[in-house]
C-alpha cells in the first residue's frame, strides 16, 4: 500500500520546528504555537485533506495544548497566568462568531441565487449577443459578465466557473475549436480571457474573492484597519478601469485568435436569450434585492448597516420570495465548507500575535527595514508579498500565512501609514492569481480544459503578472498615496 507523504508532511514539519526550540525572547508555549502554525500552512499548501479538516485539526491541537490565546498578566505579580480551558475553547471557537467569516457564508449563498433565479445565465447571455459578433466583442462580453457577478459572487471559482465556463465550452465547439484541435481557432483566446478578466474582477471588489475580506480581518487583528468595502473600491479603481479595458486587447496580442468573427456566436446567444422569454418573477427579485445589496454595501457607514446584516437580509429577502429555499441553505455545502475553513483560521492566524510571535519577529526584522527608504521598503514587501503567490495553491492559505507577517513587517517602516501600505499589499491579490493554475479558486477550471496547454498557461501568466502589477505600480500607487486621502 502506497503512503500518501502529503498526509505526513505537516505533522513532521510542525515536529522539525518544535525540536529546533524557541529563539531568545520567545517561551516554550509559544514555539509550540508557532510549531503548530508551520503546520497548518504546510498541510493548506499541500492540501492532503479538506483545507476546512486541517483547519479544525490545527485549532483542535492548540487548543489541547492550551497555546494560542493572548494569556492575561496578573497585575499584582506581573506573570502570566495559566490559560484555562475555557480561555482555550473561546479563542478556538471565535471564529465563528467573527463577522467577516459570516459576510463570506453568505455571499456564497447569493450566488446560489443568481443560479436558481437564471439571472446569470441571462446577463450572459444577453452580452454575448449584443457584443459577439466579433472574435474580441466577445473576450468584452465575457470581460462584462464577470464584472456584473463580481460583487455578489465572492467565489471566483463559482462565478467564473459555473456561469462563464458553461457558455465559453459551449461556444469553442461551433467553430471546431477544441483543445486537442484548432485550439487557436478561438478556444484559447476566449477560455484566457475569462481566466484572466476574472483575476481583475477579483480585485476590483471587496466581495470578488473570499480571501480579500479575510485579509482585511486578518489585518485588522494584527494591528492594522486597511479599509472597507467602498475603500478597496476606490483604491483600485483606476488600476481597475485600465485592467479591464486591456485585458481583451492583451489576450487578443499574446493568444491571438484564428477566427475574427463570430457572427454565429452572436446568433446563438440571440437564439439561446429569446428561449428565456421575459424575466421571470424570480429574475426580477433577485435584480432588485442585488441593487438593494450593492446600494447598502457601498453606503455602509451612511446608511449604519453592517455590511455582514446586508448580506443575511439578502439571504433572508431570497427566501421570502422563493429564490431559494430553506433546504438550498442547508445544502449548499461549498458554503458550510467555508465557513467552517475560515471560523478556523480567523483564530489560528490571530493567535500567531496573542503569543507574541509577531512582536518578537517585528523586533528582529525591524532593524533592516528601518535602514531602508520607505518608498524601496514599500515596493520590497510589494514584490515579495505578489511573488510568494507562487509558493500556495490557494488564496486563503496565502492570506493566513501571510498577512499577519507582512502587518508586522509594516508596522516597522518609519515615516509611513500602514493602513496606505498595506492596502497597496491587499488590493492586487486578485490579479496576481494570474500567475500560476493553482493560485486562485477559478485558475484550475481553466486550465483543466486543456486550451491552454501548461507552457503556455505558465509563461502568460507571468507576461500578463508583471504588465498588470507594473501598472499597479505605476498607477495604483500613486493613487493611493496621494488621490485617495484627499477623498476622506
Amino acid at each position: 500500500m502506497k503512503l500518501n507523504w502529503k498526509l505526513f508532511a505537516p505533522l513532521v514539519v510542525a515536529i522539525i520546528v518544535w525540536l529546533i526550540g524557541a529563539p531568545e525572547g520567545l517561551s516554550a508555549n509559544s514555539w509550540i504555537y508557532v510549531s503548530i502554525f508551520a503546520g497548518l500552512v504546510v498541510g493548506l499548501i499541500l492540501e492532503p485533506m479538506p483545507p476546512a479538516f486541517i483547519g479544525i485539526i490545527a485549532v483542535t491541537v492548540s487548543m489541547l495544548f492550551k497555546v494560542g490565546p493572548a494569556p492575561v498578566v496578573d497585575k499584582a505579580t506581573g506573570v502570566a497566568k495559566a490559560i484555562t480551558d475555557a480561555q482555550a475553547i473561546s479563542w478556538g471557537l471565535s471564529g465563528f462568531s467573527n463577522a467577516i467569516v459570516w459576510l463570506i457564508f453568505a455571499a456564497f449563498m447569493i450566488g446560489i441565487g443568481y443560479e436558481n433565479s437564471g439571472l446569470g445565465r441571462r446577463i450572459a447571455l444577453f452580452l454575448v449577443a449584443k457584443l459577439g459578433k466579433s472574435s474580441l466583442g466577445l473576450g468584452y462580453a465575457i470581460a462584462i459578465t464577470d464584472l456584473v457577478l463580481a460583487p455578489f459572487i465572492p467565489s471566483n471559482a463559482a462565478r467564473s466557473g459555473g456561469t462563464i465556463y458553461p457558455i465559453v465550452s459551449s461556444i469553442c465547439p461551433m467553430f471546431d475549436s477544441y483543445p486537442d484541435k484548432n485550439p487557436r481557432k478561438i478556444g484559447s483566446y476566449l477560455n484566457w480571457v475569462a481566466l484572466a478578466t476574472t483575476c481583475v474582477s477579483s480585485s476590483i471588489f471587496l466581495t470578488g474573492a473570499a480571501p480579500n475580506p479575510l485579509a482585511l480581518e486578518l489585518s485588522a487583528k494584527s494591528g492594522i484597519v486597511a479599509a472597507n468595502w467602498g475603500t478597496w473600491f476606490l483604491a483600485f479603481l483606476p488600476v481597475g478601469l485600465i485592467l479591464f479595458i486591456i485585458t481583451p486587447l492583451l489576450t487578443y496580442v499574446f493568444c491571438k485568435p484564428e477566427v475574427k468573427g463570430s457572427p454565429e456566436i452572436a446568433a446563438w446567444a440571440k437564439d439561446e436569450y429569446k428561449k428565456l422569454g421575459s424575466m421571470t418573477r424570480s429574475e426580477i427579485f433577485m435584480a432588485l434585492i442585488s441593487v438593494l445589496a450593492l446600494v447598502l454595501w457601498i453606503g455602509a457607514s451612511t446608511f449604519k448597516v453592517n455590511p455582514t446584516t446586508t448580506a443575511l437580509i439578502v439571504i433572508i429577502l431570497m427566501i421570502f420570495t422563493k429564490i431559494m429555499t430553506w433546504q438550498d441553505f442547508l445544502a449548499n455545502k461549498p458554503a458550510w465548507n467555508v465557513l467552517t475553513w475560515f471560523a478556523t483560521l480567523v483564530p489560528m492566524a490571530s493567535g500567531l500575535k496573542n503569543v507574541g510571535f509577531l512582536d518578537w519577529l517585528a523586533k528582529s526584522a525591524g532593524g533592516s527595514l528601518v535602514s531602508l527608504d520607505p518608498t524601496m521598503a514599500v515596493l520590497g514587501l510589494l514584490l515579495a508579498f505578489c511573488l510568494l503567490r507562487y509558493f500556495f495553491a490557494s488564496g486563503t492559505a496565502y492570506v493566513t500565512a501571510m498577512v499577519g507577517l507582512f502587518a508586522t513587517l509594516i508596522l516597522q517602516i518609519p515615516g509611513v501609514d500602514p493602513a496606505q501600505v498595506m492596502l497597496i499589499l491587499l488590493v492586487p491579490m486578485g490579479i496576481m492569481g494570474i500567475l500560476t493554475p493553482y493560485g486562485t479558486g477559478h485558475s484550475p477550471i481553466w486550465f483543466a480544459s486543456g486550451y491552454n496547454k501548461g507552457p503556455e498557461f505558465w509563461k502568460l501568466g507571468a507576461i500578463f503578472g508583471i504588465i498588470y502589477l507594473a501598472i499597479f505600480i505605476v498607477v495604483g500607487i500613486p493613487w493611493i498615496e496621494f488621490v485617495l486621502p484627499l477623498l476622506g
